[in-house]
Order: C-alpha cells, then sequence, then structure tokens
C-alpha cells in the first residue's frame, strides 16, 4: 500500500466526455482518452510502475498537502505547505460541448502563494494500459508523445516570453519528461496536456490561461444555479450533482457507473471490475435525482438515451431480452471483458480487467428500474412519445412472457442464475408503471395480460419470498439469506411502510447487515456468489437504508445513519463503492450509484423533516 495513495486521497476532474483522478499528493494517476471507457493514458492507479502518471510536488522538501474544490466548481486546488513557502496546484479540464471529440485538454497550473518553491514535475504516459510504446518529441515551444499509430498526448506549456529560464525539461531513457519550475510568491506557471491536439505545441500566455479558468469556472457555477434544491446537506447534495455530471457523457446523456475499472472491492482479491459503462439500472436512479433537483436538461438527455436503448431490440427474444445489463456511453454493446496480466493491480489486487462480462447477464430488475424512471420523468413533462411507447409495449410483452425465471441479479453474481426476490419485485413495478401510463393517457396496451403478470408477480413474491422462519423476505426463493436490495420494497410502493412483513423484514435486515449503521448487500458466506473472498459495506445500501427508516417514520434514526455515512466521504465529499471494516473507501472511486442515493435519501428525509417540523 505504500507506493499506492488510498482510494479515497483523490479529486475528480473532466470534461464531460472523460475524467481523470489526481491525488492529494499531486499526481494524475488515471486518465483515459478520448472517452470514459478509452485506453488510459495515465493508469499508475492500477500499475505504479507501468501505468503511467503526471506528478507535480515540491522538490526535496517535507511538505504537507490539502485539497479542496474551488467552491461550486469542479476545478481541484491541492496546495502544499512547506517551511520555505507555500504553493498550489490547480487542476480542471477545459469543458467540451455535446458533440464527439477528439480533443481534450488537462490543465495543470502551480502558483506559488508564499515564499519560494521549486517543484518538480513528471510526465510519463503509459497509452494504452501502459501497452503501447511512445516516442519523445521535446522543441522549445513544448513537447509531444508519439505513438506509432498516430495517437499521442502533446504539452503546451503556460509562461510568458521574458521567463523561459523558468523552465529546464529533460527527456529521459523511459521516455518521460522531467522539469523544474521555481517560482517566487505572486508567480503561475503551468501546462496544458492535450489529447487529439490538432498542431504542433505551442506556449500559452497567462491571459489565456486565465480566460480558460474563468471560462471553466462560470461554466460550472452556471450550471449549479439551475439546481432547485433548497433543503438540509445543501453542499453535500450539490458535490454529488457536481459529481454525478462529471460521470456524464455530454454527447449521449448517459452516465457511466464510475470513471474507474478494476479498483479493487476487497484488497488483493479478484473482485475487481470495469465501471466505465451505463447500467440502465443505475442511470434510471440518475432521473429521479437529477429532477428532484431540478436538473430537467439532463433527465431528458438521458430519457432519450434511455429510449433508443429501449426501440433498437424491441423486436429481438434473446435469452436476455430486449435490454442489455449495461452499454457503452454511446450505446454500443460490445463489452467483451479481458484481463490485462502486465499490470499488477491497484496495491496488488489482480487480475485487472476492462470490459464487463456482466452485460451478457439476465437481470430482469432493469425494466423495473427503466419504466419507473419513464413514468417517473412522464409526471414531470417529458412525455413518452409514440414511438417510445411502442417499442415500451414490445419491452412489457417480452417481460410478460419471461418475468418468472431464474437471473444473475442485481449484484452480477457469477455462481449461476437463481430466482431473485428484487427481480421480481421490479418485474411488479415494470407492469405497474406501465398500467400507469397507459391509463392516465389513453394508450393502447395489452392491459390485461400484463395486469395479470403484475398481479402473479405480487402473489409469487408474497408466497415464495417471504421466509417464515426469518420473518423477512430473502434474497432468492431457495434461501433464507437476506439482501438490501430489498430495502426498496416500500419505496418503489410494493408495500406500505407501515405493513408488519416490511417492518419484520426491516427488522432482520438491522440484526444481519448493518454494522453500526454501513450496510453489507448480503453475506457472500451464506449466498456463494461464485468468487472468492469477502466485501466491505455497500455505500449504496446504507443510502437506501437512511431512505426506508425516513419512509418508515423512524426518522431521528434515519437522520442519524445519514450523519454517521457523511463522515465516511472523503476529504472533498466523494464516495467510493464500498467501505472497508477499517473505515478506508473500496472499489471504483468515484461511484456513481452512491451519489444518486445520497441525493435520493437526503430529498426525502429532508421532507419529512420539514413536514414534522
Amino acid at each position: 500500500m505504500d507506493d499506492y495513495p488510498l482510494i479515497e486521497n483523490h479529486g475528480l476532474i473532466g470534461d464531460l466526455q472523460t475524467a481523470a483522478l489526481v491525488t492529494t499528493g499531486g499526481s494524475v494517476d488515471w486518465f483515459c482518452a478520448p472517452r470514459f471507457d478509452s485506453p488510459s493514458v495515465f493508469g499508475s492507479l492500477l500499475d505504479k510502475d507501468r501505468g503511467g502518471h503526471c506528478t507535480i510536488r515540491p522538490l526535496h522538501q517535507t511538505y504537507a498537502t490539502k485539497q479542496l474544490y474551488l467552491p461550486d466548481t469542479a476545478v481541484l486546488i491541492t496546495r502544499f505547505m512547506t517551511r520555505a513557502g507555500a504553493g498550489e496546484v490547480i487542476d480542471f479540464m477545459a469543458v467540451t460541448g455535446t458533440s464527439v471529440t477528439e480533443r481534450h485538454r488537462l490543465v495543470r497550473m502551480v502558483r506559488c502563494v508564499r515564499g519560494r518553491m521549486i517543484f518538480e514535475v513528471v510526465v510519463q504516459p503509459g497509452f494504452d494500459y501502459g501497452r503501447k510504446r511512445h516516442a519523445v518529441d521535446l522543441s522549445e515551444h513544448g513537447v509531444v508523445f508519439a505513438c506509432e499509430d498516430g495517437t499521442g498526448l502533446t504539452v503546451h506549456p503556460i509562461r510568458e516570453p521574458g521567463d523561459a529560464r523558468l523552465l529546464d525539461a529533460v527527456a529521459d531513457r523511459q521516455d518521460a519528461l522531467h522539469f523544474t519550475l521555481t517560482l517566487e510568491a505572486g508567480q503561475e506557471r503551468g501546462a496544458v496536456l492535450e489529447w487529439g491536439a490538432e498542431g504542433p505545441p505551442r506556449e500559452l500566455r497567462l491571459a489565456e490561461y486565465r480566460r480558460l479558468f474563468d471560462d471553466t469556472v462560470d461554466y460550472w457555477r452556471s450550471w449549479l444555479r439551475k439546481s432547485t434544491y433548497t433543503g438540509r446537506w445543501r453542499e453535500a447534495v450539490e458535490r454529488s450533482a457536481i459529481t454525478l455530471k462529471l460521470m456524464t457523457f455530454a454527447p449521449s446523456g448517459a452516465v457511466v457507473a464510475a470513471p474507474t475499472a478494476s479498483l479493487p472491492e476487497q484488497l488483493g482479491g479478484e473482485r475487481n471490475w470495469d465501471y466505465r459503462f451505463t447500467w440502465i439500472r443505475d442511470a434510471s436512479f440518475s432521473v429521479y435525482a437529477l429532477l428532484g433537483l431540478g436538473f430537467t436538461d439532463e433527465a431528458r438527455a438521458f430519457i432519450r438515451w434511455l429510449a433508443d436503448r429501449v426501440a433498437e431490440r424491441a423486436g429481438e427474444h434473446g435469452d436476455t431480452g430486449p435490454l442489455n445489463v449495461m452499454y457503452a456511453v454511446d450505446g454500443s454493446s460490445e463489452l467483451d471483458e479481458v484481463e490485462l496480466p502486465h499490470l499488477e493491480g491497484y496495491a496488488g489486487s489482480a487480475p485487472v480487467r476492462i470490459g464487463n462480462g456482466a452485460a451478457a447477464q439476465l437481470q430482469l430488475d432493469i425494466y423495473g428500474e427503466a419504466l419507473d424512471s419513464i413514468h417517473f420523468a412522464h409526471g414531470r413533462g417529458i412525455r413518452v412519445d409514440h414511438r417510445g411507447w411502442r417499442a415500451l409495449r414490445t419491452n412489457l410483452d417480452w417481460l410478460a412472457d419471461h418475468w418468472d425465471q431464474a437471473e444473475e441479479g442485481l449484484w452480477e453474481t457469477r455462481g449461476g442464475r437463481k430466482d431473485f426476490t428484487y427481480g421480481r419485485v421490479m418485474s411488479w413495478v415494470a407492469f405497474d408503471r406501465a398500467l400507469r401510463l397507459a391509463e392516465s393517457n389513453g394508450r393502447p396496451a395489452e392491459a390485461e395480460r400484463w395486469r395479470r403478470a403484475r398481479d402473479a408477480c405480487y402473489e409469487q413474491v408474497m408466497s415464495r419470498g417471504w421466509h417464515e422462519g426469518r420473518g423477512a423476505f430473502v434474497q432468492h426463493y431457495a434461501s433464507d439469506v437476506l439482501d438490501a436490495s430489498l430495502l426498496r420494497m416500500a419505496t418503489v410502493g410494493f408495500l406500505t411502510p407501515d405493513d408488519p412483513w416490511w417492518s419484520s423484514t426491516l427488522k432482520a435486515m438491522e440484526e444481519e447487515l448493518v454494522s453500526d449503521s454501513l450496510v453489507y448487500r448480503y453475506d457472500p458466506d451464506a449466498s456463494p456468489d461464485g468468487l472468492r473472498g469477502s466485501e466491505g459495506t455497500f455505500s449504496l445500501c446504507t443510502f437506501m437504508y437512511v431512505d426506508a427508516l425516513a419512509r418508515a417514520g423512524r426518522t431521528d434514526k434515519a437522520r442519524l445513519v445519514f450523519e454517521k455515512m457523511m463522515g465516511y466521504a472523503n476529504h472533498l465529499g466523494l464516495y467510493s463503492e464500498e467501505i472497508a471494516p477499517t473505515g478506508r473507501q473500496l472499489g471504483n472511486f468515484p461511484q456513481a450509484f452512491t451519489h444518486l442515493a445520497l441525493i435520493d435519501a437526503a430529498i426525502t428525509l429532508n421532507a419529512i423533516l420539514d413536514r414534522a417540523s
């Protein structure tokens, strides 16, 4: 671990088509281009030696470091404090438009705010996950790291004509760039690292940098002003909103599950997955969060993306149905999973995987999540048109024939298909929301067929999903294992929050899955999932627990759990997928699902507290 930063010791920057992670030590150790799911340019997060990085830090000095965001923006400031002086590295990416572009600019500006500082700068790309070799072309105007296939990274220095002596660059045998930057109080210099540059490197003047900086700050602050949220926990909610926006592919409106791949759910374990794709389930949750905060344009963009996915295979009846579990951000579905044995993995956690084999799984719950989000958006002015309704009908007809079968489930277990209770609950949701849409809008539908399927789902869950001995609904019909996904049973209206069966289920979960407010998904020892090792508590589930407590009228408990969970955020308010028993963050970072659940829990709890006051 000494050679790898803690997962939580990172900040996120991005341009709405890709993103980068910056450590508290000033290193960009994860950056993929030109898209979230493209091969890495900097990837030392997954292999300290082969992955590549761009590091800026004080030279030959002991220093303390702090990191923060410029308020209401995605501009990251990493501060270094020494006896000789104090300095800052300001990192951001110039925001792209809604058209797909190969050009992406990562700006790294160094500022001395006190005394005199000497910074060491190292730029060492590791193109294509460290597999592709490159040459270094160093000129007086900048540097080009060029690969044989024509791709590469261009470094444009930010400096004034009279201060060329501030920069003394050397290219070494490892195809890296090393230089030092000496600054006095008040001075600032830096560089723009550009992927897909249209010409040779060029020097940028400070005035041009400041326009780029001001434009980026203005973009983020203007965007955040659209938020209608005025409740408690505003800072955490708005930081989560910015984080979700950073994980949105602007040309399509799709939200990736996380900008990283293969960060482990257990150090040294094999639970390492690529999350740089758009899950139907996760992204459907984003509709609630976005509309709950007033971001209608983003919700509408995602609904359009979802409608295209619903329509494109509406007539197909394959083994996994007309909807895939996940897609690339452009809507394609070729996500073959491969391992990269040349990378050691984060802190030795191999294998490193890119692509995701779960894309080929059957997960029935996604139909419920998709229909629920479409129904929710429809009620708030984002209407379902004729083409969309026709595709939805075809999907519902398929589900009416196929809901009663074993599946892999939302946790994407690899231990074989089972009759997961949550999948049946969400199938009920799919039919219920489709019937509501048809009735309220006078749309043609196989209403009686859907109604029979909805009622059959309900009856089956109540008879087979309920375990009398446990006094609770269980993970799947052939087990007595509890599952935190069922915390959503009351949220989606399958049961009322005061139903005795639901109260008993919640009590059983608290006794078995809750550990000092943190919630495990399930017990893999009791329900083998086809993978070795264990995992931490699942942050999404903790926020779902808050929501369930609040709806059940246990607002004091809900508020305490919520406040405790706030304490597990990193220094910037960001969350990875899981929390280890030590309190450290695990899994891909930051995770959209967790931030979506935070927003939902905050909105629900705040509304209930307001009504009670």
